[in-house]
């Protein structure tokens, strides 16, 4: 159980870290939107931070909260792999805007990255929880920040009504 538990925590580090490098490479293509892709960089890194730490300290003591990421290991995985696909891309053809916040808005909604955001916006049961909210309140829903600024720039795509 704690090696399982151990391999999620790993994985779910290299996703933030994944959706990062997706975000430096828009910061480094789409230079009117740096703000927004600076802070989500600095935001998806944080979660790495945060996630490590978590795990130096609260592992040891199997005290590490169920919930911040998603259990399933072959869904992460997959995630972590199209991640990396789609930076292969990059490398050969750069992303149109739009496409490039679309790309955005699927990675937020997807396996680990929407498990998180749950997690950092859901009534905490336990005290451990409670910190781990604590240290990533300055980090929003990035899904929702993504649609406003894109409603703001005027970018249109297609997003969920709900949002």
């Amino acid at each position: 159980m704690k090696k399982t538990l151990e391999q999620l925590i790993d994985e779910s580090i290299k996703l933030e870290l994944n959706v990062a490098a997706v975000y430096k490479n828009y910061l480094n293509t789409f230079p009117e939107d740096s703000e927004l892709w600076l802070r989500l960089i600095q935001e998806e890194e944080k979660h790495a931070d945060l996630i490590q730490s978590m795990r130096s300290t609260l592992l040891l003591l199997h005290q590490f909260p169920a919930g911040i990421f998603t259990s399933s290991m072959k869904m992460l995985k997959k995630t972590n792999n199209r991640l990396i696909l789609i930076l292969k891309e990059y490398n050969k053809e750069q992303p149109l805007r739009e496409s490039a916040f679309k790309v955005a808005l699927d990675i937020e909604r997807s396996v680990g990255e929407l498990e998180f955001q749950l997690a950092a916006e859901k009534s905490p049961d336990s005290g451990i929880m409670k910190i781990f909210q604590d240290l990533n309140k300055d980090c929003r829903n990035h899904t929702k920040e993504i649609i406003a600024y894109m409603r703001k720039e005027g970018i249109k795509i297609e997003v969920d009504k709900e949002e």
